[in-house]
């Protein structure tokens, strides 16, 4: 079928921005999971984002509760997580049946923890790698990469208003 059919396949393109969103969504859905289990062993929501503050302002961003630092440890998240959605979804595309997309994507959290947490974060960011509840942050990351692999439905909807334009509005 040529170009000008609706059946094409979704572009690099398309699939980086319903990556990004999936991306952003998941890193969400993995913030909220740490916050939560934080909250269940008496410590403060916003544990996670403020030991990621740590990679800038040092052991001052560890805190308990939200403070002035926290915000760039939650910007950090969203903006890292966002990105690697984004670079999953433009990868993957369309190549993977459901199940193997969600497979996919929960390897890619897991990978992604290992690569972060326990390699570069031991240079980079020691804190990071030294005070994180291990436990939490794995389930956190299968979490993370099961939600990432709904992509494609964000995909779908993304290119559907375009058919409704060019059928018509007034029905």
């Amino acid at each position: 079928m040529g170009p000008a059919t609706g059946s094409r396949s979704p572009n690099v393109i398309s699939m980086f921005l319903a990556g990004l969103e999936a991306g952003m969504l998941a890193a969400v859905g993995l913030l909220a999971w740490m916050g939560a289990t934080a909250v269940l062993a008496r410590r403060s929501f916003w544990t996670p984002e403020n030991l990621m503050a740590s990679l800038f302002y040092g052991g001052d961003a560890i805190r308990g509760g939200w403070v002035a630092t926290t915000f760039s440890g939650l910007a950090l998240y969203l903006l890292l997580y966002s990105l690697l959605g984004a670079g999953f979804a433009a990868v993957v595309r369309d190549r993977l049946s459901s199940l193997r997309i969600a497979l996919a994507g929960i390897l890619f959290g897991l990978c992604w923890y290992w690569l972060w947490f326990r390699l570069v974060s031991r240079f980079a960011a020691p804190l990071v790698a030294q005070l994180h509840i291990v436990n939490t942050t794995i389930w956190g990351h299968a979490i993370y990469g099961a939600l990432l692999a709904r992509y494609p439905l964000y995909a779908a909807r993304r290119q559907k208003p375009s058919e409704g334009v060019a059928g018509g509005a007034g029905e």
